[in-house]
């Protein structure tokens, strides 16, 4: 089997020394020097080209390089082709970690005093307690259950909404549509972390923000495609949200010309709240190649009919 490593200049070495530790007799190939293309038969990229199946006619498997797979699911793969995303401990760590960072800003009132500090203003504003800030997250896949676990443990009252039930400690768990405007009326701080399907998409609108209490904060490592930028622009005008902190856009990067940029409303960081680390992710592809070769069902493979 030959793997194909498609990605950015700048982690294709890192990806060969990774794959040369967790699997030193694998055949794999950093494009654009793939060889034969017909020697493909698994492919791991993160933008896939649009002629996949044509340039790669012998792909038995593809491989997304992280955790999101809205990208492939418009490309025509066939069913009986896997389509994998990563599901690493790494992954997971690092989006706990920003989603923390994000909602104790949030909660601290961080957006308010730098807006003060650039102001030369010193005037503190009236502390609000961990139990009194109400916490939700949308989407209750691993990342998830991982962030609500530890907001948890700083008090927050957490709750999760999903498309299908779920049971967690510690947390107010809501599911299916009829259950969201509930959810959101109980969150003061919203993390989304959705995939982004057909249903999803511009879930964060105007209703979603109308349903929110008034003053509530956004968080949005899910995609860019999730926001309706304009209702976002307007719910933040009005004092309905109080800050959004983005780290995906509809178009990444974004236009200079975006009034994200300078919006004081809006914390932006370049879709890095979580990023997979090739020296953890490796084993975990070649251990999916190995079942795939014994014919076992590989581990994130994914649901097409769902989209993640």
């Amino acid at each position: 089997m030959s793997l194909l490593v498609r990605t950015a200049p700048a982690r294709a070495e890192a990806w060969r020394l990774a794959f040369a530790k967790a699997a030193p007799g694998l055949d794999v190939r950093i494009w654009p020097e793939c060889g034969d293309p017909a020697d493909v038969t698994a492919l791991l990229t993160w933008q896939p080209p649009p002629d996949l199946l044509a340039l790669y006619p012998n792909l038995q498997v593809v491989f997304s390089e992280g955790a999101g797979v809205d990208q492939f699911l418009a490309l025509g793969l066939p069913d009986t082709m896997p389509l994998v995303r990563i599901v690493d401990p790494a992954l997971t760590d690092m989006m706990v970690e920003y989603g923390v960072w994000a909602t104790l800003d949030l909660h601290r009132q961080m957006p308010a005093y730098r807006r003060a500090q650039a102001a030369h203003r010193w005037n503190g504003l009236p502390p609000c307690l961990a139990a009194d800030r109400r916490v939700g997250v949308l989407g209750l896949g691993v990342l998830g259950r991982a962030l609500l676990h530890r907001l948890h443990l700083f008090g927050f009252p957490c709750a999760g909404w999903s498309r299908s039930p779920h049971a967690l400690d510690g947390v107010t768990c809501f599911a299916g549509r009829d259950a969201l405007a509930p959810f959101l009326a109980r969150t003061d701080i919203l993390i989304c972390l959705l995939p982004l399907t057909d249903d999803t998409r511009f879930l964060l609108s105007a209703p979603a923000f109308a349903a929110l209490p008034r003053g509530a904060a956004l968080v949005n490592c899910g995609r860019g495609g999730h926001v309706h930028e304009d209702d976002l622009l307007a719910a933040l005008a009005d004092g309905q949200l109080s800050h959004a902190i983005l780290d995906v856009a509809g178009q990444e990067p974004l236009p200079e010309s975006h009034p994200f940029w300078t919006h004081p409303g809006i914390t932006l960081t370049p879709h890095i709240a979580s990023d997979t680390v090739p020296a953890s992710a490796a084993r975990q592809i070649v251990e999916n190649l190995d079942r795939l070769r014994r014919g076992e069902c590989p581990s994130g493979l994914v649901d097409r009919g769902r989209g993640y």
